[in-house]
C-alpha cells in the first residue's frame, strides 16, 4: 500500500472497501442498516447507510460499526 496522500483519498479508500465487503458479504445497504441496528447504530436506514458510502464520508464510529456487522475478524492498512 502506497501511503495515502491527503484525507480524499483515504476516504475513497475506505469507501472502496467497504462497497467490496459488502459485495463480498452478499450484503445489501438495506441489510447493512439492519445489522448495525444491532450494533447500536439504530437511527440507520437503508438510505443513510447509501449516502453516507456513495459520499465516502462518514465517522469512525459508523466504519467500526460496519466491520462488526460484517463479522470481519481483522483489518490492516494494507487492505484499504
Amino acid at each position: 500500500m502506497r501511503p495515502k496522500a491527503n484525507e480524499k483519498e483515504w476516504a475513497e479508500a475506505v469507501k472502496r472497501f467497504l462497497k467490496a465487503e459488502l459485495k463480498r458479504a452478499g450484503v445489501t445497504y438495506a441489510e447493512l442498516a439492519e445489522r448495525l441496528k444491532k450494533h447500536g447504530l439504530k437511527e440507520e436506514t437503508e438510505a443513510s447507510v447509501t449516502s453516507k458510502l456513495n459520499r465516502g464520508t462518514f465517522a469512525a464510529t459508523f466504519f467500526m460499526a460496519c466491520l462488526a456487522a460484517l463479522e470481519l475478524d481483522g483489518l490492516r492498512l494494507e487492505d484499504i
